[in-house]
C-alpha cells in the first residue's frame, strides 16, 4: 500500500533537502485535501483519527480548522437538520445543498457524502449516477453507502468509475426495520458474516469501512485483518478512527445512544445565551449606543 507524506520546506544542515514526513492526520497543516491516500498512510503509521459529521458551511469551517480530516455528511441529517425520526425518508435532493455548503466551509477535510436511502440499492447504474451528482453538483471527495455482499457490484463500479468509497457495515440505519431496531450487530455467527462482508468491500475497492454499533473485540479482529482503515461508532477503542454525529458530542441531542460521550452542553449554553437576549429585549437593555448607528 503506497503511502503519501509532505516534504518538509526546511533544508538540512548539511544542504541536503530534509527527508519528507508524514503529516499528521488529525491537525496536519492546511494546503491540501486529505485524500485516501493519506487514510491509508495512517493506517500503515498506526495513527488513530477522528471523523465527524457537518451539514453547512458555519459548522464545516470550524471542524475544518480544529484539523478534523474527515468530515461526513451523513443521513443523519434526517433527523439533526429535517426532523424526521429515522434516516429514511431523506433524499438526494435534501443532502445535495448541504454537501455543497460542507464543501465551500472547508479547505482540507476530505467531505464524504452518504447516499440516501433508494439512491443506489436498486443497481450499480442508478448507485453511479446519485454518486456521480454528489461528486458533480456538491463537490464532495468520497461518498459513502451501507451493505456488505449485496452491494458489492454498486462499489465495484463506483470505484472502477473513480468515484471512492467509504463501507459502512454493523447497525445500518437504512437496513433498521429488516434489522429489527437499532440493535448491536455481529455477535455470534453473524460476527464472521460481518467480517466476510468486510473483506469483501476491501476487495471490491473500498477506502474505508465504517463499523456501527458491534462487539468491540469482533471491531478489533476486522480492524487487524484489514488492510483499509476502519472507523467506528460504538465499536469500541481499537478502530482506527472514530466518528460522532457533531450535535451527539456537543450535547445537541436529548437521547443519545449509549457509545455517544458528551463533550459540551451547547443546548444549555444555547438556552442561557437565547434568554438572556430575551430578557434584555424585553427590559430595553438591548440594543445600547453601543450596537445602533449613529
Amino acid at each position: 500500500m503506497s503511502s503519501v507524506s509532505v516534504v518538509s520546506s526546511t533544508p538540512a544542515a548539511s544542504g541536503t533537502p530534509a527527508p519528507s514526513r508524514p503529516t499528521a492526520l488529525y491537525g496536519g497543516q492546511a494546503g491540501r485535501r486529505v485524500t485516501v491516500r493519506d487514510l491509508a498512510a495512517a493506517k500503515e503509521r498506526g495513527e488513530k483519527w477522528p471523523m465527524v459529521t457537518a451539514y453547512d458551511a458555519m459548522t464545516a469551517r470550524v471542524f475544518d480548522e480544529a484539523g478534523i480530516p474527515v468530515m461526513l455528511v451523513g443521513d443523519s441529517a434526517a433527523m439533526v437538520v429535517y426532523g424526521y425520526d429515522s434516516t429514511l425518508p431523506v433524499t438526494v435532493d435534501d443532502l445535495l445543498p448541504l454537501t455543497a455548503a460542507v464543501v465551500r466551509g472547508s479547505s482540507r477535510a476530505m467531505v464524504v457524502a452518504d447516499l440516501p436511502f433508494g439512491s443506489y440499492q436498486a443497481s450499480p447504474q442508478q448507485a453511479l449516477e446519485t454518486a456521480a451528482r454528489f461528486m458533480k453538483e456538491a463537490g464532495a471527495h468520497a461518498i459513502k453507502l451501507e451493505g456488505g455482499q449485496r452491494v458489492l457490484p454498486q462499489v465495484e463500479l463506483l470505484v472502477s468509475a473513480g468515484i471512492p468509497v467509504m463501507a459502512h457495515l454493523g447497525l445500518t440505519p437504512q437496513s433498521v426495520n429488516v434489522l429489527g431496531g437499532y440493535r448491536v450487530q455481529g455477535r455470534g455467527q453473524s460476527g464472521d458474516e460481518l467480517m466476510a462482508d468486510a473483506k469483501a468491500l476491501e476487495h471490491a475497492g473500498a477506502f474505508a469501512v465504517v463499523l456501527e454499533c458491534v462487539p468491540s473485540d469482533l471491531a478489533q479482529r476486522v480492524t487487524t485483518s484489514l488492510s483499509i482503515p476502519t472507523i467506528g461508532i460504538g465499536a469500541g477503542a481499537d478502530t482506527d478512527a472514530q466518528v460522532l454525529v457533531w450535535q451527539d458530542l456537543m450535547g445537541l441531542t436529548r437521547r443519545p445512544a449509549k457509545f455517544v460521550k458528551k463533550y459540551f452542553d451547547l443546548a444549555g449554553e444555547m438556552d442561557r445565551a437565547v434568554r438572556a437576549y430575551a430578557d434584555e429585549v424585553v427590559s430595553g437593555a438591548f440594543p445600547t449606543a453601543d450596537h445602533s448607528y449613529h
